[in-house]
């Protein structure tokens, strides 16, 4: 592998790293064909799509049991690994549930907002060349911890469904756990079928064909958010061990051969450092040549910046899923960074402790995505209600500047609901106790 300059970047080379899709917009098409006939036939057009995408004969689509079964069966140290995971993950997305609150604003507004969990939610966890159980984890958890009702997991089918995956599944708390997968997955999710229940929101991350069904069904089902394959930056400096760095880019590198993996830095010697650290570990990898195409991708590479302010410039822009800042300030080179799915400070921090166990969530923006919005969190489960009750000498605060702006949008009657309680102080016993209207 070879570095390169980013100043000797030219438009073409700034669209790969920066116009990152994924092959999304080109599957379009054939999975809204897809969505449509699951959303007509059910059962049927899985069973059918299964076995054109997947060669597999499926039978019973829910599949609860058996992933309760492989709890059971696994390997007792496996099992260990999947719960002391599951209790990072819990742990951490437990500190972010919300509390109900209302206070004072002003004379006589007491304003707040409350919390509740949506009742049914879709959890997607991904299958084809490599199993994840991380991924059940990561998705299940957050909800259960949300307080979501009812969590279905959909999973692509094989003829040996990965024990590991369905054990994760169940362990992380599944009410139901669906053998399908790719786009169907996502249609049957949104709009149910005879075996599987509708949820009134999909997460979770998938290809681009799940990608895509996810974009075709939002307007029926909400969804997280749009997450192509892995991507991630590493910023260095020359104190950055070149090996740990090329570690973790093959790491990641390994996902998927649309993986998109970059190295900023400002040092010419680290960066050549890092290429023949790269070139070493990646002969004789398992994912090989998973790898050297991801490697090989247009979003990818070891770029030198004439300044760490040029290498961080680059991250802001590039908005990458992981960020890991292997450097001397890195809690500063931190505060200079807004747009990231992921941080992992210090060269103890791999990619992959939170893949898996750290703590914080692995369901993250991708291609650019992170500039605006974050990764998965008990949030995405909830529903926010704003409150409010206002005194009658709060409104009479309020009654001239909402009577204003009313008429000035020419809505008299929005005045008028104003006025009529002002004018008419016998509507309302300003002194009663709101409490005894409710029979408390």
């Amino acid at each position: 592998m070879e570095s390169r300059s980013i100043a000797d970047l030219g438009p073409a080379d700034r669209r790969g790293f920066f116009e990152r899709d994924a092959g999304v917009e080109a599957v379009r098409g054939d999975v809204r064909e897809i969505v449509e006939r699951v959303r007509e036939e059910g059962d049927v057009a899985v069973r059918e799509f299964s076995r054109e995408f997947d060669g597999v004969e499926v039978g019973n689509l829910d599949i609860t049991v058996e992933a309760e079964r492989a709890y059971e069966a696994i390997d007792a140290e496996v099992r260990e690994a999947i719960e002391a995971a599951i209790g990072n993950v819990r742990e951490f997305h437990e500190s972010q549930v919300r509390a109900d609150w209302r206070e004072a604003f002003g004379r006589g507004r007491e304003l707040g907002r409350r919390f509740r969990p949506l009742e049914r939610v879709g959890a997607y966890v991904p299958g084809g060349t490599a199993a994840y159980p991380s991924s059940a984890i990561m998705t299940v958890v957050p909800a259960t911890v949300a307080g979501v009702d009812h969590v279905s997991v959909a999973t692509p089918p094989a003829d040996r469904m990965n024990p590991v995956t369905l054990a994760a599944i169940s362990a992380a708390g599944a009410d139901a756990v669906y053998s399908v997968g790719g786009a169907q997955a996502i249609a049957a999710l949104a709009y149910g079928t005879e075996s599987v229940t509708a949820v009134e929101k999909v997460v979770g991350p998938g290809n681009k064909w799940v990608t895509a069904a996810k974009a075709e069904v939002r307007e029926n089902c909400e969804i997280d958010f749009l997450a192509g394959p892995s991507e991630l930056l590493v910023i260095c400096d020359e104190t950055a061990d070149p090996g740990f760095v090329a570690a973790d880019v093959l790491a990641q590198a390994e996902h998927d051969p649309e993986a998109s993996v970059v190295v900023a830095t400002d040092d010419e010697a680290t960066a050549e450092a890092v290429c023949e650290a790269i070139d070493e570990q990646v002969e004789g990898r398992e994912r090989e040549g998973t790898i050297r195409e991801a490697l090989a991708h247009d979003a990818s590479g070891v770029l030198v910046g004439r300044s760490m302010s040029e290498a961080i410039a680059f991250a802001e822009a590039y908005a990458a899923e992981h960020l890991s800042i292997q450097a001397g300030k890195d809690e500063e080179i931190l505060d200079r960074i807004d747009s990231a799915g992921s941080v992992f400070l210090g060269p103890h921090t791999p990619v992959a402790a939170g893949d898996y166990a750290s703590g914080t969530n692995h369901v993250l923006p991708t291609n650019g995505r992170a500039r605006v919005t974050g990764g998965l969190s008990v949030d995405h489960f909830v529903r926010s209600t704003t409150v409010q009750r206002l005194s009658r000498e709060g409104l009479d605060d309020l009654s001239g500047t909402v009577e204003t702006l009313a008429r000035a949008e020419g809505l008299e009657a929005h005045a008028e609901s104003v006025s009529i309680r002002l004018r008419d102080a016998s509507v309302v016993n300003p002194d009663a106790d709101p409490k005894e209207s409710l029979g408390e």
